[in-house]
C-alpha cells in the first residue's frame, strides 16, 4: 500500500505537492492570459484577464491555511487518522480544482465555482474541528 495511507507526514506531503502543482497550473494560466493580452500588470481593463488572475489569487489566498491546518492535523499528538486527513486533503484539493475551473468558465457565479468555494470551507472546518479536538481530547 503507498506510504500516503501509512503515515501523516507522507499524506500532507502529497497534498502539499498537488495543490503546488495546482498554484503552477494557474500561474502558467496567467501567464498565458498575460501573453495573450499583452498586459503586463493587473487586467489592464481587460474582462479576458480576470478569469485567471482571480483563480490563482483566490486560490493563493485559501491554500496555505489549508495546508498549514493539514499540517497540524498531522503534527499535534497524537496527530489525526490518516482518514481525516485525507478527507481534509482530498476535499481541499477537488474544492480548488472545482473552482479554478468553474471561475475560468465565468468570473460570475456558477455551479463549479459555488462547489469549490463549499469543498474548500468544508475542508476548513474538517481542519479546525480536528485540530481543537486534538488539542483539547487529544485524538480525532
Amino acid at each position: 500500500m503507498s506510504l500516503i495511507f501509512e503515515s501523516n507526514f507522507y499524506a500532507f506531503g502529497f497534498y502539499v505537492a498537488l495543490n503546488a502543482l495546482i498554484m503552477l497550473v494557474l500561474g502558467i494560466l496567467v501567464v498565458r492570459a498575460r501573453v495573450t493580452t499583452r498586459t503586463d500588470i493587473g487586467d489592464g481593463g481587460l474582462p479576458e484577464m480576470a478569469g485567471p488572475l482571480r483563480a490563482h489569487g483566490n486560490n493563493t489566498e485559501y491554500v496555505p491555511m489549508a495546508l498549514l491546518l493539514l499540517w497540524a492535523l498531522a503534527s499535534v499528538p497524537p496527530s489525526a487518522s490518516i482518514w481525516v486527513m485525507h478527507g481534509a486533503g482530498a476535499t481541499l484539493t477537488i474544492g480548488r480544482i472545482c473552482h479554478a475551473i468553474g471561475l475560468s468558465q465565468s468570473t460570475g457565479p456558477g455551479t463549479l465555482r459555488l462547489v469549490g468555494t463549499m469543498l474548500t470551507w468544508i475542508s476548513f472546518i474538517i481542519g479546525i474541528v480536528g485540530v481543537f479536538y486534538l488539542v483539547f481530547f487529544g485524538q480525532v
